[in-house]
C-alpha cells in the first residue's frame, strides 16, 4: 500500500473540494457554460499569477533567509570578541604609539547615534596606528594567539561567514599574524626589517579588528540594547572599563 505524504493528501483534498464545488454549482444553477467560461478565464492568467507569486515569495524568502544568516553571524562575531577580540585589542593597543587617539575617537557611549558611528567609522578608515611592540609584548601576543588558534580556526569553518567578507578577512589576518609569530622561535633581537614586517601584519589585523568591532557595536545598539550596555562598559578602548554600573 502506497503511503501518501501530507503534501499529497492536501493536494487531493483541494482537488476534490474544487470538483465537488463545481458539481454543486452545475447541479444548483444548471449553468455549466458559465462555469467553463470562468474556468478558462482563470487558466489564461495562471502563468502571470505564478510568475508574480514566485517572484514575490522568492524575494521575501531571500530577504528573510539573509536576515537570519546575518543574525547568526552576529552571534558568531559576538563570541569572537568575547573570547578573543576584546583582549586582542587591549594587547595590541599597548604596542600602538598613538592608541590614545583611537581611545578618544572610539569612546562609545550609551547615547551614541548613527551620526556618531559614521564619524567614528570615517576616522578609523583614514587612521593608521604606528606599532612599536617590545620583545615581551610580542611574546605575550604570540602565546595568546596560539592559545586561541583552535577557536579562531573553528570560526572559519562556519558557513555563515560567506555572508560577511570583512569578518572573514579579519579572521584570516589574525591567523596569518599567529603563523608569523609561531614561525619565529625567538622574538628577541630581531632585525629591523623583520620587526617592520611583524608591525605591518599587526597593523593589518588591528585595522580589521577595530572596524569590525565598531560595526558590531552599532548592531548591538539597534538590536540588543542590554548586551550593548555591557559592551559599552567593557569598551576595550577604555583603560578604565568596568562592568560595574555607577549612577
Amino acid at each position: 500500500m502506497v503511503r501518501l505524504s501530507w503534501k499529497m493528501k492536501v493536494a487531493l483534498v483541494l482537488i476534490g473540494s474544487s470538483a465537488a464545488l463545481s458539481l454543486f454549482h452545475i447541479f444548483f444553477f444548471g449553468d455549466w457554460r458559465s462555469l467553463i467560461f470562468y474556468l478558462a478565464l482563470d487558466v489564461v492568467f495562471v502563468p502571470i499569477q505564478v510568475l508574480l507569486v514566485t517572484i514575490l515569495i522568492e524575494r521575501l524568502l531571500t530577504v528573510r533567509e539573509k536576515q537570519m544568516l546575518l543574525s547568526k553571524l552576529n552571534m558568531v562575531i559576538g563570541a569572537f570578541f568575547g573570547e578573543v577580540g576584546n583582549r586582542l585589542i587591549r594587547m595590541m593597543g599597548t604596542t600602538c604609539s598613538d592608541f590614545s587617539t583611537l581611545q578618544q575617537a572610539l569612546a562609545v557611549e550609551q547615547d551614541w547615534r548613527r551620526s556618531h558611528y559614521e564619524a567614528a567609522s570615517g576616522f578609523i578608515q583614514s587612521h593608521q596606528c604606528r606599532f612599536d611592540p617590545g620583545d615581551l609584548q610580542l611574546q605575550d601576543l604570540k602565546e595568546f594567539l596560539l592559545q586561541k588558534r583552535d577557536f579562531v580556526l573553528g570560526l572559519l569553518q562556519n558557513p555563515n561567514l560567506l555572508e560577511h567578507d570583512k569578518f572573514t578577512d579579519l579572521l584570516w589576518a589574525v591567523c596569518h599574524l599567529t603563523e608569523e609569530l609561531e614561525a619565529r622561535e625567538i622574538l628577541q633581537d630581531l632585525p629591523r626589517s623583520d620587526f617592520k614586517h611583524l608591525a605591518s601584519d599587526m597593523r593589518r589585523a588591528f585595522s580589521f579588528l577595530v572596524q569590525e568591532w565598531l560595526s558590531y557595536m552599532q548592531h548591538l545598539k539597534s538590536h540588543y540594547p542590554y548586551i550593548y550596555s555591557l559592551s559599552v562598559r567593557m569598551n576595550p578602548f577604555n583603560s578604565a572599563a568596568s562592568p560595574i554600573v555607577f549612577e
